[in-house]
Order: structure tokens, then sequence, then C-alpha cells
């Protein structure tokens, strides 16, 4: 950025352990600090839990290094530990232990921007993925401007902020049992069922991690009440102009999405995924036809009983269509080798992996349709490949993600399971036809996935809307002379 010659910016940005948060996290830390340019004047470090680190960075001495809390760097971005006081890669298990957790994480984060000042690398901003209490602990601390890098939808940091900040919880708490009930809320173009809420605002069964995510949020949104920190969104303007300029209204909000890198960029793979098993699949795909291949993977989180693997590989058998179907191996909770036996009884019809790189295959031309979790990662790359989607939400933002891809963008479909939770192989199979057939549902999807592709692809590029919100945003930071 010629027109702050002299003066210098660091970005250090802080994820959570998870796939979801890292990869976002790391195209983030890049494209900051490649708007530096030759001259180095932005500068960008991601910093991530030690037990993640290790994974991320496996060496003999990751684990002293970690320890130590040394840094790595890739010749664009550095990384560095940050420590929970447990650093096991768990998650609290009460009330106590994530406010123990909380001192050790904001005293380790405090320890790394001490560290980098002390190395002539002040940071400038400090930022965190979604919600992070002990970032905003130091931020405080150190008197650092704050940004939220928030990797959801416009819509869902709308219905949070509405929730946590102007009371619209009292809509919604009550109502929680009934699916059906509808809600208006400020910015949503259209009412939204209680059952297409966000799941966590809406758990009422009294468990730890339903507390915790609500005192979380509850004190996170205080604070931003308080902070008003900038707010960069992966999201476009195109796909939620409503939700956009509602938040704009409160918060000073950028929009910089899709955020999800290219297919030709390397990615974090926090699961097994070598040179081999990429070969494999990708050989399988090119043996296919232009959209004839049915992918089907739900993330990095959710789990899966037995009995809903059999069911989706039943469906996938139903409909006849190649599939190429992710299972992770700490994805079933009943049967510790059923990933391993459906990947021995891989038919001529399918293919059954751990892992893949998932924006490489959604970009592969043989790719038909994805049947997903709907996480929002994973929808910006569908959408991004112009890939039309059947959605299978279980969690979290996913029912809300599911419903704007059904009714608002008309992008694919959701598919809906029975009343014990279950997605049944015969409503797959449906779906998938639906989806990849020749109806006229089929082709209107397709187009409006093209369409949105073509739009994605734009905001995406060179010169595009998320690098100049992202340069607006930069601009907007004091910075270091």
């Amino acid at each position: 950025m010629a027109d702050d010659e002299g003066r210098r910016h660091h970005f250090l940005l802080v994820s959570y352990g998870f796939q979801s948060h890292i990869n976002p996290g790391r195209v983030l830390a890049h494209r900051l600090a490649r708007l530096g340019g030759a001259d180095g004047s932005i500068s960008a470090t991601l910093s991530v839990p030690v037990a993640t680190y290790r994974s991320m960075f496996p060496s003999p001495d990751a684990e002293a290094a970690a320890a130590e809390e040394e840094t790595t760097n890739d010749g664009v971005i550095s990384y560095v530990p940050y420590s929970d006081g447990v650093d096991d890669g768990s998650m609290p298990r009460d009330a106590a232990n994530r406010a123990v957790r909380r001192r050790a994480t904001s005293a380790s984060l405090s320890a790394v921007v001490a560290r980098l000042a002390g190395r002539g690398q002040p940071v400038t901003c400090i930022m965190c993925t979604v919600v992070s209490l002990p970032v905003l602990d130091v931020a405080r601390e150190h008197s650092i401007p704050v940004a939220v890098y928030w990797i959801q939808t416009a819509t869902l940091l709308a219905i949070n902020y509405h929730y946590f900040v102007h009371g619209y919880s009292e809509l919604i708490v009550p109502h929680a049992a009934d699916p059906a009930h509808e809600v208006r809320l400020p910015g949503l173009s259209r009412p939204l069922q209680i059952s297409n809420i966000p799941s966590y605002l809406i758990d009422m069964s009294g468990s730890e991690s339903a507390k915790a995510f609500i005192e979380v949020f509850q004190e996170f949104f205080q604070y931003i009440v308080q902070l008003q920190p900038k707010v960069l969104v992966t999201t476009l303007d195109e796909l939620e102009p409503s939700a956009v300029a509602e938040m704009k209204r409160h918060l000073e909000v950028f929009t910089i999405g899709p955020m999800v890198g290219s297919s030709t960029e390397t990615r974090i793979h926090l699961f097994k995924h070598d040179s081999s098993d990429k070969k494999r699949y990708m050989e399988w795909l090119q043996g296919h036809p232009e959209k004839s291949v049915v992918y089907v993977s739900f993330g990095s989180l959710s789990k899966y009983t037995k009995l809903q693997m059999e069911e989706i590989v039943g469906g996938l058998r139903q409909c006849g269509r190649p599939y190429l179907l992710v299972v992770r191996r700490d994805g079933l909770v009943d049967d510790d080798d059923e990933s391993g036996s459906l990947e021995k009884n891989n038919q001529s019809q399918g293919m059954v992996v751990d892992w893949c790189s998932q924006l490489e295959v959604l970009s592969h031309p043989a790719i038909g349709c994805f049947v997903s979790h709907c996480g929002w990662n994973s929808t910006m790359e569908a959408m991004l490949s112009g890939v039309p989607i059947i959605g299978a939400p279980n969690m979290f933002d996913q029912p809300t993600n599911v419903f704007f891809i059904e009714e608002e963008w008309e992008v694919g479909i959701r598919a809906e399971s029975n009343n014990d939770g279950v997605l049944m192989g015969t409503e797959l199979a449906r779906c998938v036809e639906l989806v990849m057939g020749e109806g006229a549902k089929a082709m209107a999807i397709r187009e409006k996935a093209k369409a949105l592709k073509e739009v994605a692809q734009a905001a995406a590029g060179i010169g595009g809307a998320a690098e100049r919100n992202l340069r607006d945003f930069v601009k907007a930071i004091p910075c270091r002379n």
C-alpha cells in the first residue's frame, strides 16, 4: 500500500484449533500480508493452540518448539502457538475449567504480544475467529485495536447480535420446543422458523456445552457493544444485502467473502491426508463424466451413528450414480472400524476416503452435487465452484445456512431427517435425483448455482469486492511508523 510508505501493520489472528477456523484464518492472514506488497508494510501472524501447532508442524522438535512458543514461517505469514494450560486439544469440562483455561490462554497470548513487540514486530491489531474472550482480554490489557473475523454469515451475526444485545431472546426461547414457530428479526428478509435458528440458541437441554455457548456469546457481545470492534464477515453483499445493511447500522462491518482461497493454494489438513490418498481419489474423479459424481462430506466436527452411515451409503447405491464419500475415522460414534470396513467395500460405483482436499474436489468438473452438513466454509466453497447443494444440517449455524441455500439463494435443497433424526437412504436418493436429474427443478438449481459462482468469483478476484473491502479495513486500523 504505497500511500502508507514507511508505516507498518502487524495483524495477530488468533484461531481456535478447528479445521473450520484455521483454514479461513490462514487465508485471511495471507491476504493481509500480500496487500503489503514487496515492501512488507503489512505482516500477519496466525496463532493456534499448542496441540494444533504440533499437528500442523510435526517434527521431532515440534513439542519442544510449541512449549517454547517459537515461530514458524511459510514465506508469507508466521505461526505461533498459544497455550490454554492443558494443551491436549480437549474442550473445557465445566465453567470452572473454562475460567482456568481462559486465564491461561489470555496469559499466553499476552506473552506472545509482548514477545513480538520485543522483536520489533509490535501487534497493531489483534483478531479472533468468531468469538474469543481471551483475545478481548488481551486487546484491553495491551490497548491494541481488536477486530472480529466472523467466519459465518451476516445473517448469523444479525441473529446473535439482536439475541444477545437487543433482547430478541424473548421471542425465541419461549418457543424453542416448537420447530414451526416463526420469528421475525431485524435484517432478515423473511421470517425464520425455530427449526432454522442456530442450534445453540434453542438448546434448552441444560448441558454444559449449551450453557457454555450462551455464557460465552453473552459476554462477547457485551464486549462488542463496549469496544465497537471492526467486524470482517466472510460473505458477499449480493448474498445478504438486508443483513449486511442492518449490521452496518450497529457495527463497522466489512464484507470480505468468499475467503476460501483457491483450489491450487496449500491448505492445512488436521486429518490424515497424504499425496497417495489425493492421487487415488483425483484419478478416480478423472475417470468420470462431467457433473456425474455425488460428493458427500459432513465436515470436520460432525459425528454420525453406524445406522446413519449405513443409510447414507444405501441411499447413494440406490441412486446408481458414482459417489465420493468422506468418512473420518473419528466421525462415527458407535463403531470404531466402520470407516475402514466401508473403504474395504468400495465398489466401482463409489469411493470412500478418510479425508480429502475439498476445494479441489468441488472444483473438479466431474462433481454434480454436494451432500453437505452446510457449514459456512463448505457452503462458500460449493458456491465458488458452482456446485448444487443437498443440505443435511446437524448443528450450530447449519440449519440457518440450509434455509438460505434452499429458500433465498435457490442453489440446493434440504434433505429431511425422520423423527429420530436419521436421514434415510430413500430420502437421500430422492434429493440426489431431484438435484442431478433433468427435471425443471434440477435445471433451475444448476442455473442459479452457475450464476452465483460468477458473482462469487468476481468478488474473490484481483481487485474484486473482497480485496477492496479488505484494503478499506486495513486503512481504518492505526499503524506504526
